[in-house]
């Protein structure tokens, strides 16, 4: 009979501890979300220097993500690699279709590849989870075209699992709400540039300094209709907020518009809805042409 799978903290993290010690040596695709992170600081903590972290840095990340991923990286001690990636430059990317996520991972995948053989490691890892199988995420399908292991989904963790483990093991951003790289901001068919990435990371920061924590600024185009539809200044700003710090952020409406039009949007606006992961997949669901707002 199989054995009976892990069913308490220490077992299951005992368990992804020797998952990973069988695994030789690796290179973590490190976003620095608490997945990822969750992943590097166990894999060093048994692999030692043979477990390496690598960020890739492209205008989607925003600037306050990286700095944490750093700071983060520093404290599990593992070794960590920035490396330079433009998927920005795919057109297949940049026109921002529905599948723009399985070609951010295909270039990040393909440096993991290069940097895993130069630096004299065996496997390539992510941060996914079993509650990301789930959602629609082509960046899976890159994952398995390009061999990378899921050590989370070969354990069968959870979320909730990874969350109650890095608690245990000190992890500092084990309760970090859930992270998602700018272009995710964008509606789908909205064109991906790297001034609407930069303005959405400048808006999200202005907020996370006035306290709010969960949050997301959607990219909205005026629309056809308006002489500087799609441009910089012509957008409108759909701010997500989660649902126990709606009031605070009402409270501090003012502040919240002025913020968003400093980072140059024309029109703010709450969402009264609150946050919710992947809301530009509820427009999938509804009609299978989306408009192109170049």
């Amino acid at each position: 009979m199989p054995p009976e799978a892990p069913n308490t903290a220490k077992q299951k993290l005992a368990a992804l501890e020797e998952h990973l010690r069988g695994l030789g040596s690796v290179l973590v695709c490190y976003s620095g979300g608490v997945d990822s992170a969750f992943v590097l600081a166990v894999a060093h903590r048994v692999l030692g220097p043979r477990a390496v972290g690598m960020t890739a840095v492209s205008p989607s990340l925003a600037p306050d993500e990286l700095e944490e991923a750093v700071r983060v990286a520093v404290q599990t001690g593992a070794r960590h690699e920035l490396v330079e990636s433009s998927e920005i430059e795919d057109e297949n990317y940049a026109k921002n279709h529905a599948d723009r996520c399985f070609y951010c991972k295909s270039e990040l995948y393909r440096i993991a590849a290069k940097k895993r053989v130069d630096w004299g490691l065996d496997h390539v890892l992510n941060g996914t989870n079993t509650d990301d199988l789930g959602d629609y995420r082509p960046g899976l399908d890159a994952a398995r075209e390009a061999g990378a292991r899921s050590p989370l989904v070969e354990c069968g963790l959870s979320k909730a699992d990874v969350r109650e483990l890095a608690a245990a093991i000190g992890l500092p951003i084990w309760d970090k709400p859930a992270s998602a790289c700018l272009s995710s901001r964008l509606p789908y068919g909205t064109r991906v540039t790297r001034e609407r990435l930069a303005q959405i990371a400048s808006f999200e920061s202005a907020l996370r300094k006035l306290g709010l924590r969960q949050l997301r600024v959607r990219w909205h185009s005026l629309g056809e209709g308006s002489a500087d539809a799609g441009t910089v200044g012509g957008s409108l700003a759909r701010v997500e907020i989660g649902r126990s710090e709606l009031d605070a952020a009402f409270a501090q409406r003012d502040a919240i518009a002025a913020a968003g039009k400093a980072a140059g949007f024309s029109f703010v606006t709450l969402d009264l809805a609150g946050y919710r992961t992947g809301s530009h997949n509820e427009l999938l669901r509804k009609s299978r042409s989306l408009p192109v707002v170049s």
